[in-house]
């Protein structure tokens, strides 16, 4: 399994980006697929989830709740983060992560057992 996360650049505090994590080698069943994020010297935090082939449904951290969008097309096996009205304090590598499941999510990071690689977010006041 897979995952490429990407889109990632340097915005202007209020703008926008939308970020990518593609996914290949997936086997059947349902799968959720999250985001997190980590800057320096902090450790990685929650960001959303999405319960991709189950329903869609979507839970966000309550610090990004109203600005980040995460959506999926499993069609083109990619899961999308939407992050507008962007905050200098968001400023972070984000990862994208997932795990089969039957149902729920944590919003702990050793839960997830496949990780992309990282995209940074650098958000400029």
């Amino acid at each position: 399994v897979q995952l490429q996360a990407s889109g990632g650049g340097l915005v202007q505090a209020g703008g926008s980006l939308r970020l990518s994590c593609t996914v290949s080698g997936l086997s059947s069943g349902n799968y959720v697929m999250a985001w997190f994020r980590q800057a320096p010297g902090k450790e990685r935090q929650f960001v959303g989830v999405i319960d991709w082939y189950g329903g869609g449904n979507t839970a966000y951290a309550d610090s990004v709740k109203g600005r980040f969008t995460i959506s999926g097309d499993t069609a083109k096996k990619t899961v999308y983060l939407q992050l507008t009205n962007l905050k200098f304090e968001d400023t972070s590598v984000y990862y994208c992560a997932s795990r089969r499941v039957n149902r729920g999510y944590k919003t702990d990071p050793t839960w997830y057992v496949y990780w992309g690689q990282g995209t940074l977010v650098t958000v400029s006041s």
